[in-house]
């Protein structure tokens, strides 16, 4: 199936230039930028994607909502239509991200980096606020997380929905006791992208899963000096499909969202 979005779209009128959102979206699309979108292009909300069959979408909407602070739902395409008109007019949700993990019947088939062959007339796709989005904001804090953001499997329950449920998956990062409470203070104001951490301390207390961590490399303890914070993130969906064994679920790889048009400054409370 071609793409239905007009790609001229990404182009602006007159003399403007491409925005670094729709830069980045077109070398996805290109298949030029197949990396990790940790710690890129800054200022702009990046979101994860849960792209399911109409039939289990309301199920779905009920469990983001239920479980708000994994899933802050940005926005929710129209049944057959890969254009985030609201968050990203002009991009395609079946291309532009850098990588996509495939679930069927409960079981992580693989990643690609498109979704052409899968997506139908009766695909919805949801964009969901992902903590990647205030990383800069930290930085700026004077928060220094280092290069690498974790996510890990925990033990904390989510509430469940219909057939999705399953426990908590979270974002960790690593920074000095004394940046923790400046890294609350400005995580806090980001509400639809995760907001203030969960957790703090000891990974132990949430089951925290350093061991075989979803992403990021594996730890055997948390370094001396450094304390993690944790925050709620938008894997949990991932989860939820292979415990539910969810027919067919499609959603970024861990670590590869999708960059939206929104500034992240502005999509957060004063």
């Amino acid at each position: 199936m071609k793409s239905t979005v007009n790609f001229r779209r990404l182009h602006l009128k007159g003399d403007q230039t491409m925005t670094q959102a729709q830069e980045a979206r077109l070398a996805m699309r290109q298949g030029t930028w197949t990396g990790p979108t940790v710690h890129q292009v800054k200022g702009y909300v990046q979101a994860n994607l849960v792209m399911l069959p109409r039939s289990d979408a309301y199920e779905f909407l009920v469990y983001c909502q239920r479980n708000a602070k994994a899933c802050p739902v940005i926005e929710v395409t129209d049944p057959g239509d890969p254009e985030p008109r609201i968050s990203a007019p002009g991009a395609d949700l079946r291309t532009d991200l850098p990588r996509y993990a495939i679930y069927k019947s409960g079981t992580k088939e693989g990643e690609v980096r498109d979704i052409l062959k899968l997506w139908t007339q009766d695909s919805v796709a949801f964009l969901l606020g992902s903590s990647l989005s205030f990383d800069d904001a930290l930085a700026r804090a004077g928060v220094e997380a280092g290069d690498t953001v974790w996510a890990l499997n925990t033990e904390i329950p989510t509430v469940p929905a219909g057939k999705f449920h399953g426990n908590l998956v979270v974002t960790m990062r690593l920074m000095s006791h004394e940046q923790v409470i400046p890294a609350t203070q400005v995580s806090t104001r980001y509400i639809f992208t995760h907001g203030s951490p969960i957790h703090v301390g000891n990974p132990e207390v949430i089951g925290a899963d350093l061991e075989r961590p979803i992403y990021g490399p594996p730890l055997p303890a948390i370094p001396e000096g450094k304390t993690a914070v944790f925050w709620a993130c938008g894997v949990t969906p991932q989860q939820a499909a292979i415990v539910s064994k969810q027919e067919l679920m499609i959603t970024h790889a861990p670590g590869h969202g999708f960059v939206t048009d929104l500034r992240s400054d502005s999509f957060c409370i004063p």
